[in-house]
């Protein structure tokens, strides 16, 4: 296993097939290039997350959360530059469906747009009039709805955020695309984090990343049947990491479940791949813990991984799903 922790020089070749992926299944192996190898794009951040594409301008945004601040990577370039700054902290972002950014703050306990000529609107910030513990992670469902994590680590430390009191459970809330009301989907979990739906829209799954305030919480991810587009319902668990924590998810046209993982070490972070089935098929091995990720390029076969520290990349025979 020492060659798949990449410590290598990164300004020289990498020998093909990359070392740092591995496949565990023979149902990896169809999504693996033997001639494409992980990129370190950009290093410099302290903690990266969010990561989220933007085809028609061919740059992906992501977050840097203690920097209080939004960075762009232009893929034409391959330069870095600030996206937004003061962010209030920003953590995960999506586009919804006429192409806005949405994003989670922690800083200012929120969830906004971004509208196409620039202006932030405020998409919620208070539950039953008290307010949210510091958003996370974002999905837009078809129908306009977005669901949101709501774990609280924003207000856990000052480093990302502001340190406070909890108002609120930890919890998955869906905001309606027509009324602006907020409803509570999940509220079983101990700190749900990333989540994703399904290519049908039918099954949503979650990241628990509990652990870390919990000993002896399981490093899962659970799924849950999405009913009427509106309610989660049947939640059972996915997938273990083991000794890795899952974060931020994405899942492929095929079924597949990608996850970040971290915490656990140079042999297990970076990312563990699932089949529809929960069984875990391969990994990609980074030299530091992977928050989150997201597919992009021209074809959505480009995994973009936004690690500690660093943003890396790498060409897959897989396609993200729509939105993802």
């Amino acid at each position: 296993m020492t060659d798949r922790r990449l410590d290598r020089n990164w300004d020289e070749p990498t020998r093909y097939p990359d070392p740092a992926v591995e496949v565990l299944d023979p149902r990896f192996r169809p999504y693996v290039l033997g001639s494409a190898a992980v990129e370190r794009l950009w290093t410099g951040a302290r903690w990266t997350e969010g990561p989220a594409w933007f085809g028609d301008g061919r740059y992906l945004v992501f977050s840097d959360i203690p920097n209080d601040r939004m960075l762009r990577w232009t893929e034409e370039t391959n330069a870095v530059t600030v996206y937004r700054a003061p962010s209030h902290n920003a953590n995960g972002n999506t586009r919804d469906r006429q192409g806005r950014l949405v994003t989670c703050e922690h800083g200012t306990r929120r969830v906004t747009r971004t509208e196409h000529d620039g202006t932030v609107t405020v998409l919620l910030d208070r539950f039953e009039g008290r307010r949210l513990n510091a958003p996370n992670d974002v999905v837009v469902h078809p129908d306009g709805g977005i669901w949101f994590t709501d774990p609280g680590y924003g207000i856990v430390w000052n480093y990302e955020g502001h340190k406070a009191p909890f108002e609120l459970p930890t919890r998955v809330y869906r905001i309606d695309p027509a009324t602006g009301d907020a409803a509570v989907v999940i509220e079983d979990m101990e700190k749900p984090n990333g989540l994703a739906f399904s290519p049908d829209h039918g099954l949503l799954y979650v990241t628990d990343t509990g652990a870390s305030h919990k000993p002896g919480h399981p490093h899962h991810i659970k799924v849950y049947d999405v009913v009427d587009g509106k309610r989660a319902a049947n939640g059972r668990e996915f997938c273990n990491l083991g000794r890795a924590m899952p974060d931020g998810i994405r899942v492929d046209i095929d079924g597949n479940v990608w996850s970040s993982a971290g915490w656990a070490g140079p042999e297990e972070d970076g990312v563990h791949v699932f089949a529809p089935d929960g069984t875990k098929i391969g990994a990609i091995h980074l030299p530091e813990g992977v928050s989150n990720l997201c597919f992009g390029g021209v074809k959505r076969n480009r995994l973009f991984m936004t690690g500690a520290q660093s943003l890396y990349a790498l060409y897959v025979d897989a396609q993200g799903a729509p939105y993802g």
